[in-house]
């Protein structure tokens, strides 16, 4: 039997209980064997002193991940020059012979999808999961019919609920407010050690 793997992809700037518990939530529900969490490259348009430089979020999603056996972290977008595209990422994922792959995006995400890069050549490549967002609503009859590649490869799934986003992380830092219990002790820390989003 054919393994099932979980992608997940972001910049994970930083990584939070709501990346950490949709990857769950999906893992469970699908029988995944493991999820592989996909730090994306820097993007260009996002550089700036209150984002972490692409190491300093690899670091952050190891540690978040390093408690659970079944998570995995991937430098694979990180290694490779240039823009990274999920497109490529799953290409050489699939060539690499993981298993089926399961591309995993949030609601929020999902609104955009159909606009992406190549999005029917994702479609051939990974069966796609959208895991539910607090205050995003996605029209799922007008989404499967912009992309009739999805016919029996869409699974919607009831996330966790957790309204947690990096961007508002990064303002409570940079704000000296805490944030603790939203994402790992251990990342916690290591924003503080290094002095991230200041």
């Amino acid at each position: 039997m054919t393994m099932r793997i979980g992608i997940l992809g972001g910049m994970f700037d930083p990584i939070h209980y709501g990346h950490l518990a949709s990857a769950e939530a999906a893992r469970t529900a699908l029988g995944f064997a493991r999820v592989l969490f996909v730090p994306a490259s820097r993007q260009p348009y996002k550089a700036g002193k209150d984002h972490a430089a692409p190491a300093d979020r690899l670091a952050m999603a190891r540690l978040a991940c390093a408690g659970n056996d079944f998570f995995d972290v991937s430098m694979i977008e990180l290694e490779r020059p240039g823009r990274s595209y999920s497109v490529d990422t799953l290409a050489e994922l699939r060539g690499a012979g993981l298993g089926e792959l399961h591309f995993i995006l949030g609601a929020d995400a999902a609104i955009g999808f159909p606009n992406w890069r190549a999005v029917e050549r994702i479609l051939d490549l990974a069966r796609l999961v959208v895991v539910e967002r607090p205050g995003t609503t996605l029209d799922v009859a007008a989404f499967v019919q912009r992309l009739p590649g999805l016919c029996g490869r869409l699974t919607l799934l009831q996330g966790p609920r957790l309204s947690i986003s990096s961007s508002e992380l990064r303002r409570r830092v940079g704000a000296g407010q805490p944030i603790r219990y939203q994402t790992p002790d251990a990342v916690v820390a290591y924003i503080a050690a290094h002095g991230l989003y200041q």
